[in-house]
């Protein structure tokens, strides 16, 4: 499902993807991103939560890292992918945001 692009500083119109899921359940909580380079290279992350949390906040988490990642790797055009309608619709701001989802928005900036 796609999620967001933005196009400032545009990589020679090749944007990096960004694809990202998390799960929660009563074995434990794990999350995990893929940035996708505009040639196909694929740079996986993976992480394990230690804290209890819901399905929707491993999600947030996993979104999070990704993001992360590509900031920490200058990457100025991402289009990223999730199959969680809550982030996805919140990052699209096509949902009004509470106080976590709000997190996201702040990353970037």
């Amino acid at each position: 499902m796609y999620v967001a692009t933005t196009e400032e500083d545009s990589q020679e119109g090749h944007p990096w993807k960004l694809n990202f899921d998390g799960a929660s359940n009563a074995v434990g909580n794990g999350i995990g991103a893929v940035l996708v380079s505009p040639n196909g290279d694929h740079y996986p992350f993976t992480s394990k939560l230690d804290f209890d949390c819901t399905n929707n906040m491993a999600e947030y988490e996993a979104c999070i890292m990704g993001i992360r990642a590509a900031i920490e790797r200058k990457i100025k055009v991402l289009e990223v992918y999730g199959d969680s309608a809550l982030v996805i619709y919140q990052l699209k701001g096509e949902w009004e945001k509470r106080s976590q989802a709000g997190q996201l928005s702040k990353i970037g900036s």
